[in-house]
């Protein structure tokens, strides 16, 4: 019965993570297309979207841990903290084995910040989907 039970618990860690990964990259893929639209037909230069970006992917690492959080049901801060630290592993094995480049200080920040934001979206996320709380 233990057994069946981690196993049950494992199952919803990795479903949950996987909706927020998901959730991640669709969110990249879609500000991304936004992003490079707008630097193509418009005058804007890069260096101006800049905070822009930034914002973007906050908000995308925060849906992703809430959207995890929220599946999960249960372990918010641990769900989210996993769901950006999967993705900045999958943003340093790009640049690593995609550019031969690791990390900048600058960008071991990023991703620090990235997976607290995640893990804030994940307690957020659990919270919002508690049955603990009806309406009366």
């Amino acid at each position: 019965m233990c057994r069946e039970g981690k196993k049950i618990e494992s199952k919803s860690i990795g479903t949950s993570l996987l909706y927020g990964l998901i959730f991640i990259l669709v969110f990249a893929v879609a500000s991304s297309l936004i992003f490079s639209l707008i630097l193509r037909f418009t005058s804007v230069r890069e260096i101006s979207l800049q905070y822009y970006i930034t914002a973007a992917s906050f908000i995308g690492l925060f849906g992703g841990g809430f959207l995890s959080g929220g599946k999960g049901k249960h372990k918010g801060w641990l769900l989210g903290g996993l769901t950006g630290f999967v993705y900045s592993l999958l943003v340093f094995l790009f640049q690593w084995l995609g550019f031969d480049r690791l990390f900048s200080g600058e960008q071991v920040v990023y991703h620090v910040c990235y997976i607290l934001i995640a893990m804030m979206g994940g307690i957020l996320g659990v919270n919002m989907s508690s049955n603990s709380r009806k309406a009366i």
